[in-house]
């Protein structure tokens, strides 16, 4: 390629840019509300509490008073809760009793998981707390254990610049109409269809 010819790709790329940042200024611009948001991780790929608790980190990196509830999840032997338990900006619940399949008992799940909502809804309330991490929380909806219109009104009405982030497979239509940024996790390959074991520090 003749020196020309380069000079002229250099320039159809620095005009491209300059159209692109254009656009992009532009769409930075128009953005001006500040509000806190609620995300939802869903979908049956992994790593959607991983991605909250990355959050977790960035809030407190910034000095935010956080909370997690965890609505399935029964072990307190996790990375996670190891990492960030005993930091002064983080609340931590574990508050669930395992798989649906290991308790085999629908009325002691309801009665868990309206136990972990009223934790959760003490959050919800608070104006305090910059970031609520509801782990698990869209089995709740999923078995009819809570209610959606209850669960999104009180969303609705939690104090206006708190973020909330919510994980879970088939987050359900209520959650997604509530909600601002909802991403869908796909499964492309894992490691257990290999029959290889959880492994700690990557699944727990």
């Amino acid at each position: 390629m003749t020196t020309q010819q380069d000079a002229a790709r250099d320039t159809r790329h620095k005009a491209r840019m300059a159209r692109k940042k254009a656009v992009i200024d532009a769409s930075i611009a128009a953005a001006d509300v500040e509000r806190g948001l609620v995300i939802i991780n869903t979908g049956n790929g992994k790593g959607k509490s991983s991605a909250a608790f990355g959050v977790l980190a960035r809030a407190l990196g910034h000095g935010m008073q956080c909370a997690v509830v965890q609505f399935i999840k029964n072990r307190s032997d996790t990375g996670e809760e190891a990492f960030f338990r005993t930091h002064p900006g983080v609340r931590w619940h574990v508050m669930g009793d395992g798989f649906t399949w290991d308790t085999q008992n629908a009325e002691q799940d309801r009665q868990t998981a309206r136990r972990a909502w009223e934790q959760a809804l003490t959050y919800l309330c608070d104006p305090a707390i910059d970031l609520l991490i509801l782990d698990e929380f869209t089995y709740t909806l999923k078995y009819g254990w809570l209610d959606a219109v209850e669960v999104c009104d009180a969303i609705d009405a939690r104090p206006e610049m708190q973020h909330l982030i919510i994980t879970g497979r088939a987050a359900p239509e209520a959650l997604i109409e509530v909600a601002d940024t909802v991403t869908d996790m796909s499964l492309v390959k894992h490691a257990y269809q290999d029959g290889v074991k959880a492994m700690p520090g990557i699944e727990w």
